[in-house]
């Protein structure tokens, strides 16, 4: 037996035969050739229904979370809000899942098809609540489960926040290894899978992103049952996209017509992939450091196509700062009585301003929230922010430098969330198209027009008219 070549290039070499083997799914069938592809075909591919997912959920106590007003951060934005305006804030409470946050649907779904299908082990690379939630289901299920996890930068310092989550992962039975940041972390998960034969558990499969999508068509169900209507807006944390896009799936399959915003934390200028800024940011997910990349071209996740496409459903993409997040997380807990960790209350701080610009006779919920522990509360955050040279102090968060400050708004009437221009996200995601497929915009075919439109939730016409000035 010939041995294989185990270096960063041979093993990167393989990447297309290790997946297939490690998901079961042969991403080619659903290709043309060119840029397009079958998305709807290959979301297909996890051959269940809707209902059969719930089911999955249900069997294994995940979803049926509760839906939750804020009347005392409602009653806060319309204080400070134009007259008449000042929409109802409501939380779909994902904290209340057995991992602690809206992953475990995701999980549920992945960890189950990997039985069915034989798989020994589930692998994940994850430095979030997912690898809690594949850890969770794994051990429900019996399987063995291992999480990588970018850890550290070069001198071994961690942000608590991630250690956190590592100590949730190995608490819940899974093999936990830790790296430093860098390209190591994909040549390992590969690794593993080769090595191990394990199901890849990949957060962009469509298993992954189907199992969302009972989260979006909850939110429709329970808002009509208790209120007689959708929720006129649905705010989604956005990160690697998946969120986002199992919810509008879901809701889409509800039928219903609700607006979905998109919210990340503005991080600009902080490289995610860089060693030295890897302990300056204060957020380790929810980013624009994510969010932006992820947005305007999915497929640079782990699968060769991600089943993550949230610029297909986003209506409006917004950035809140981090000490607004903090701000408002204090706010939750101090008003409401509710102790959740950073990665919803990034949409609940981009909801309580977007209230403000609705009528008081609308509904605004944010479709999740998420554990919090020892590493990720504000005063762990905040003292590693200190010790790393972050300023942090009280004024105007619109001045905040991510990397340099984290500014905490002086008042509430100053957590602004700030519009991205939509139409330069959809112009990057048709020029990163191009580019990955070394098409010249002149040689654009007009099935690769129809496939670009449904990328960019626009039409023909819009993309025509970017390829003509391109």
């Amino acid at each position: 037996m010939l041995s294989r070549d185990l270096s960063y290039n041979g093993v990167m070499s393989r990447k297309a035969e290790i997946m297939k083997k490690a998901i079961g799914i042969d991403y080619s069938l659903f290709e043309s050739g060119t840029i397009a592809f079958d998305y709807e075909k290959m979301m297909r591919e996890t051959g269940y229904s809707l209902e059969e997912m719930q089911e999955i959920q249900w069997s294994v106590n995940v979803g049926n979370t509760p839906i939750l007003e804020l009347k005392n951060l409602t009653a806060l934005a319309r204080k400070i809000a134009p007259a008449g305006k000042g929409a109802r804030i409501f939380i779909k409470d994902e904290a209340a899942n057995p991992s602690g946050s809206f992953k475990v649907r995701r999980a549920a779904n992945a960890v189950y098809h990997a039985k069915k299908l034989g798989y020994k082990g589930v692998i994940a690379a994850t430095s979030g609540n997912y690898g809690a939630a594949v850890a969770q289901q794994a051990a429900v299920q019996g399987l063995k489960c291992i999480i990588v996890q970018e850890c550290y930068d070069s001198k071994g310092i961690g942000q608590p926040e991630i250690i956190e989550k590592a100590r949730k992962c190995e608490a819940l039975g899974a093999e936990v290894l830790q790296l430093t940041v860098g390209p190591e972390l994909f040549y390992t998960f590969l690794r593993l899978l080769e090595d191990t034969g394990y199901f890849n558990a990949s957060l962009y499969t469509p298993f992954g992103i189907a199992g969302v999508e009972t989260l979006g068509y909850e939110i429709a169900m329970q808002f009509r049952e208790k209120y007689g209507k959708d929720p006129d807006a649905v705010v989604c944390t956005n990160a690697g996209g998946g969120n986002l896009t199992g919810t509008a799936r879901g809701l889409l399959k509800a039928g219903s017509s609700s607006k979905i915003i998109g919210a990340s934390v503005n991080l600009k200028g902080l490289h995610m992939a860089s060693d030295e800024q890897f302990n300056k940011k204060s957020f380790t997910t929810g980013h624009t450091g994510f969010g932006m990349p992820f947005t305007t071209w999915p497929d640079r996740s782990d699968v060769p196509r991600s089943a993550a496409r949230p610029l297909r459903y986003m209506d409006r993409y917004v950035t809140i700062n981090q000490g607004e997040v903090f701000y408002i997380t204090e706010a939750l807990a101090s008003l409401e009585g509710h102790e959740k960790g950073p990665a919803g209350n990034t949409a609940l701080a981009a909801a309580f301003s977007i209230a403000q610009e609705m009528d008081q006779d609308q509904m605004i919920v944010v479709q999740e929230t998420e554990y919090t522990g020892a590493g990720k509360h504000i005063q762990p955050q905040l003292s590693f922010a200190r010790e790393n040279g972050i300023d942090i102090f009280f004024g105007d968060p619109q001045d905040e430098i991510p990397g340099k400050n984290i500014i905490l708004p002086a008042h509430p009437s100053m957590i602004k969330a700030v519009d991205i221009d939509l139409d330069k996200v959809r112009l990057s995601h048709i020029k990163n198209a191009l580019a990955t497929y070394n098409i010249k915009a002149s040689e654009v075919s007009e099935s690769d027009i129809k496939f670009l439109a449904k990328e960019t939730k626009t039409n023909d016409d819009f993309v025509k008219e970017i390829l003509s000035n391109l």
